[in-house]
């Protein structure tokens, strides 16, 4: 992947495109924007030029169609233009796996097959910008907002280079009137975009690449390790996957911010979730709040029977893990999150009996690190089909957990030192979570002295310079979806 925000090449695009978006007229911004977008996901491949002006082209075309039509053919437009883009995600996305389907079914009939080594390489991004121009289409249909006349606009907000390869996924009412909107440069601004983005670049280099060592050389080759390491690797995972996600997240909320542009949260502590219900409002918000409002409720969220809500419920989630990828792995990660949720709401009373039976009312604070410990290791529990390459190889994983037999590999690519610098490194994490979220009076402190604020970035920087993976960038994990 050429196209990285932890790359050098991106360390020196985006101060270069700040410097001429503030110095450029209000009317050429747009302009400058989007060219610097498309150029941003076309130095990936030339064709992606393509790949973005289709689907938004169609979009662009419906909405007018949509909003220029009769009732009837409102739907009917809205229909074709979903079909288009969908379709358009789903031949690039799930390609492989129906051609592996198919050379099943031919080799099973004994017929010749001429695709069998057909290997479409997936997109960066497109699940993303698909969901963005979907919103849009739906939207300008519920007449949530009027249909943008101007396609450049349109097309810079799904082409918005900040959140194109990996979100958070924007919605047109908040994000569409921003690129009209004049931004002077506010200091303010651009040192919290600095600040989140330099915040985002240590969960990624530092943390989330360097756990990838340990993880990677489990996952790789499951069946070399029992017990210890299976459970150290999963739960490494379960921060790599959060820091990388989540710093991806924070660099490009930062790097909006810094140019005056607001982008939506996509992460608030979610491990600190006391409920499955609650990890998901926490956990990548852009992606399940888009379910809960384009699927969950048209298929009709809390207004229908209790059976048809817990139907619709395991649908979101079976499709939630499908968007991820077509195997079976991510079907059944979602769909385990799917039966956490069910299963949150047909023990309501029994759990409710054990609070009372042991007095956990009394100990709130118990209470809900009971809560929270529990979330997460049922969250931990389904990783291991997310991260795991095969079903194989899960179900491996899952029997061998508690299975502590000596391995051939006890370092698993990572020396003691690393190991022990992971393990830090997680707790320096929790640390600053907790601070950020619940010590705002020390947070208030920080950002008034400015000597112990310095001190911080300095600290922040030689970390990073001194941490950092620079020399061998990894891409984001989200980047496969």
């Amino acid at each position: 992947y050429k196209v990285l925000f932890n790359s050098f090449a991106f360390l020196f695009f985006f101060p270069c495109i700040v410097f001429f978006y503030y110095g450029m007229k209000h009317r050429f911004r747009w302009i400058f924007l989007l060219i610097t977008s498309y150029a941003f996901y076309m130095y990936w491949k030339p064709y992606g030029f393509f790949l973005i002006a289709i689907p938004t082209l169609v979009s662009y075309l419906a909405s007018l169609a949509i909003e220029r039509s009769s009732h009837a053919s409102k739907k009917k437009i809205l229909i074709l233009s979903i079909i288009i883009n969908l379709g358009l995600l789903c031949s690039w996305k799930y390609a492989n796996t129906m051609n592996l389907f198919f050379l099943y079914i031919f080799s099973q009939l004994h017929l010749p097959y001429r695709f069998a080594n057909l290997n479409i390489v997936l997109p960066i991004g497109i699940s993303f910008y698909t969901f963005q121009t979907l919103s849009y289409i739906i939207d300008v249909y519920k007449q949530k907002l009027k249909a943008e006349r101007h396609l450049g606009m349109v097309s810079l907000y799904v082409a918005f280079f900040p959140q194109l390869l990996s979100g958070p996924i924007g919605r047109a009412p908040n994000l569409l009137p921003q690129f009209s909107k004049y931004h002077h440069f506010d200091y303010d601004h651009v040192v919290y975009g600095l600040r989140r983005m330099a915040w985002g670049f240590f969960k990624k280099l530092i943390i989330a690449d360097r756990l990838a060592i340990y993880v990677n050389g489990v996952y790789q080759n499951p069946y070399d390790f029992y017990g210890f390491h299976l459970i150290i690797a999963t739960y490494f995972y379960a921060f790599q996957i959060y820091c990388d996600f989540s710093g991806y997240s924070d660099i490009a909320i930062g790097a909006a911010r810094v140019m005056g542009f607001n982008l939506m949260e996509n992460f608030s502590i979610p491990y600190r979730s006391q409920s499955i219900a609650e990890f998901w409002r926490r956990w990548h918000i852009s992606l399940s709040t888009w379910f809960r409002d384009y699927l969950y409720i048209p298929l009709g969220g809390n207004r229908v029977t209790a059976f048809r809500r817990q139907l619709n419920l395991m649908i979101v989630f079976l499709v939630t893990g499908a968007w991820h990828g077509a195997t079976s792995n991510f079907v059944i990660w979602g769909g385990l999150h799917g039966v956490y949720y069910l299963c949150s709401i047909w023990t309501k009373s029994i759990r409710e009996t054990c609070i009372d039976l042991f007095q956990l009312g009394q100990f709130p604070k118990l209470h809900q690190f009971i809560n929270m410990l529990f979330t997460f290791h049922i969250v931990w529990f389904a990783w291991i089909f997310f991260r795991a390459n095969t079903l194989a190889d899960a179900f491996w994983i899952v029997c061998h957990l508690f299975d502590f037999k000596p391995t051939t590999d006890i370092q698993a690519g990572l020396t003691s030192t690393g190991f022990s610098l992971n393990i830090i490194l997680i707790v320096v994490l929790i640390s600053v979570e907790t601070i950020q979220y619940q010590c705002i009076t020390l947070i208030n402190y920080i950002n008034n002295h400015a000597p112990l604020r310095w001190a911080l970035y300095y600290i922040l920087l030689m970390s990073l310079t001194l941490l950092g993976t620079f020399s061998q960038p990894q891409a984001f994990v989200y980047f496969q979806f």
